[in-house]
């Protein structure tokens, strides 16, 4: 086979999504490149993976199930070869594969990244945001060599280091009557409309928080973004309940919303560093998550707190 682990990576993602469109945006790279994987890929197979219908993606053959069961074979492979090498050296790799969950890009991703290239020296970073789902088949597939995530669903590796738990807290408008208490119910909350974070595991965490404690409000907006969140709530479509808060550098919210706690005993998501490297983690992963406990405790509680707690909302996961 004349094929790279890299193009053997892109015809999965392809099978994996149905779509070519949609596995160009989950890698961040233009669809012609994958094309030409999936051209040289069949080429070299003398069968089609994949059948072509227009505007519905693509249709996996039997002949490309089989070539997709032996790639992966091939990038489990690749990926326990790559550990193995990073477990004999203590080099620091010229580029950090990283995923983090998708509201982390803009909240203190890139300022903790600074951190790290300031201590290990002149890294690139290839920063690739998405969803819980997403990175845990981007870890999987090698495509990262490190995950910032919640513990929220199903984890598939045991390879996991906890950072910090994140309480959910309300965001409102400014002009909300709920919005002048120190902190409020989901009860309350849940007699507005909501500003749901729409993301696979996402939603269905926020939303059973009011299926347990509270009865589930009535949502109104829908959206991937959590800027559009606060967008959407400074614009007066309802309340939001959100974890993570802009910290240094990100930008801050305008005078239209508010962050209130929540008063009701809400079992708090934690921050995790999630890898595959097991107990023999290489190096630079070893540093990235010194690095990463030592940014978050530099910041300290008021990392996560907001106006006034109602019980502290900042725990530190040690081990």
């Amino acid at each position: 086979m004349n094929l790279t682990i890299r193009q053997l990576r892109y015809v999965c993602e392809v099978a994996r999504l149905g779509s070519v469109q949609a596995a160009s945006k989950a890698l961040y790279i233009s669809q012609s490149s994958i094309l030409a994987a999936i051209a040289l890929a069949e080429g070299e197979m003398g069968a089609r993976i994949f059948d072509r219908r227009p505007a519905r993606g693509v249709q996996i053959t039997p002949a490309g199930e089989r070539f997709v069961s032996a790639a992966r074979v091939m990038l489990s492979a690749a990926n326990e070869f790559n550990r193995a090498i990073g477990d004999l050296s203590d080099r620091v790799p010229k580029v950090l594969r990283i995923g983090c969950f998708e509201p982390f890009g803009a909240l203190f991703m890139p300022e903790m990244l600074r951190s790290y290239v300031d201590n290990v020296g002149d890294v690139e970073i290839d920063l690739l945001e998405g969803d819980q789902v997403q990175l845990q088949a981007w870890l999987a597939e090698g495509l990262i060599d490190l995950a910032i995530l919640y513990d929220i669903g199903p984890i598939h590796t045991d390879s996991i280091t906890r950072i910090c738990r994140v309480p959910a807290h309300a965001v409102l408008h400014a002009d909300d009557p709920l919005a002048e208490r120190d902190a409020v119910w989901l009860s309350d909350l849940a007699t507005r409309p909501l500003v749901l974070l729409d993301m696979p595991q996402t939603a269905t965490y926020l939303l059973t928080l009011f299926d347990v404690l509270a009865k589930r409000p009535e949502v109104r907006f829908h959206t991937r973004s959590y800027e559009t969140v606060r967008s959407a709530v400074a614009s007066g479509f309802g309340m939001s309940v959100l974890n993570m808060r802009p910290i240094g550098r990100a930008t801050s919210d305008g005078a239209a919303i508010v962050r209130r706690p929540i008063l009701d005993d809400l079992p708090p998501p934690t921050l995790i560093v999630a890898d595959m490297y097991g107990a023999a983690k290489p190096l630079f992963v070893r540093i990235f998550i010194e690095i990463f406990r030592r940014f978050f405790h530099a910041m300290g509680p008021s990392v996560f707190s907001v106006t006034q707690p109602a019980k502290e909302p900042y725990l530190l996961v040690e081990s």
